[in-house]
């Protein structure tokens, strides 16, 4: 069991990781890919990486076994921004006493391979390896699904959000289940080991992760900034790597037309087929219709919870949203029409 313990003054400085971070993805997706279970939302994503890895993840795997504890230093960052070589970078710059630390705490469970004596020794080219080997596992199998992957998190960033308007602070821990039970002031998880993370005022990031599979995560070490990183609620069919650079042919043309426009603009920032249908006074069969056009096109994102879809823009629909809002005056979206637009 997990149980982080908050103070009063903790509850004052919780906050949502601002979205995925690369690291933390990385080394879920690692264990993830070794695991057998979650076959509906990964089993797909397996079978079409697995052919297409280098041995970027041979080196990885023993860091990241599908059970039992891996080292800190692999994920020094929370989701604040950070570009992925920038957060690569700060992993190889990993103080020695920190890699020594790290590493022996992994080797007091599992028997790790040779070349981690020189890793944990804090060798220059051994460093300088595993990031190659994070660059080049990135490469293959994340970066083909970053869009959706930060889709996601956008949508679970949203759900939090409304929780958090709705109930405060305590209103968003409790609405993190059912993985996690909030009993104040104590905020409960299964987890494979008892492991007690006490806060005492320093507050808490709350990381989103869309591989962290089956239960929340928390760093082995208590005294680094406190960080939860808790699995969120995927599409079924998310398995689709990026869709090919547009342009401007069939998938806008379909696209533009001021009902369709008007529903990307209302997803910016997220909205359930419930919201957008009586915001824009149009069926709830008519909304899905436009959705379905909108995914296809890799514009818009569908995340399911309790019940309800919650659709959120893509980068890609709200770097489409920038463009074709840029100078032009149209419609009651605001966007112009083209000719012979559908709507």
């Amino acid at each position: 069991m997990l149980r982080v313990h908050f103070t009063s003054e903790d509850l004052g400085r919780v906050r949502v990781a601002s979205g995925p971070d690369h690291l933390w993805e990385i080394s879920n997706s690692v264990q993830t890919l070794q695991r057998r279970d979650g076959e509906g939302v990964f089993g797909e994503w397996r079978r079409w990486v697995r052919p297409r890895l280098s041995d970027s993840c041979r080196f990885l795997s023993p860091l990241l076994p599908p059970h039992g504890c891996s080292p800190d230093f692999l994920t020094p960052t929370r989701g604040d921004g950070e570009t992925f070589q920038a957060a690569v970078d700060t992993l190889v710059r990993t103080p020695g006493p920190r890699l020594r630390r790290d590493l022996a705490r992994v080797a007091a469970s599992r028997r790790l391979p040779g070349w981690t004596d020189a890793l944990a020794g804090g060798d220059g080219d051994t460093l300088l390896r595993l990031g190659h080997a994070l660059r080049t596992y990135h490469q293959e199998a994340l970066a083909p699904f970053w869009p959706r992957i930060h889709a996601h998190v956008d949508a679970d960033r949203i759900v939090r959000l409304h929780s958090l308007l709705d109930g405060g602070t305590e209103g968003l821990l409790a609405a993190l289940g059912p993985r996690l039970r909030w009993r104040p002031p104590v905020l409960e998880a299964d987890y494979p080991v008892d492991h007690h993370l006490h806060l005492d005022g320093r507050g808490l990031t709350l990381q989103p992760s869309f591989f962290c599979w089956p239960t929340p995560i928390t760093l082995a070490d208590g005294n680094l900034p406190p960080v939860l990183v808790y699995p969120i609620d995927h599409a079924m069919d998310w398995v689709r790597p990026a869709p090919p650079e547009r342009t401007g042919g069939d998938a806008l043309g379909a696209l533009l037309g001021h009902t369709r426009a008007a529903v990307l603009r209302a997803v910016r920032t997220g909205a359930s087929t419930v919201g957008l249908a009586r915001l824009l006074g149009v069926t709830h069969p008519a909304i899905s219709q436009h959705m379905k056009v909108l995914r296809a096109a890799g514009l818009v994102t569908t995340v399911r919870r309790d019940g309800r879809s919650l659709h959120v823009a893509t980068a890609e629909g709200r770097a489409l949203l920038r463009s074709c809002g840029r100078g032009e005056t149209a419609g009651p979206a605001g966007w112009p029409t083209p000719p012979g637009a559908a709507r």
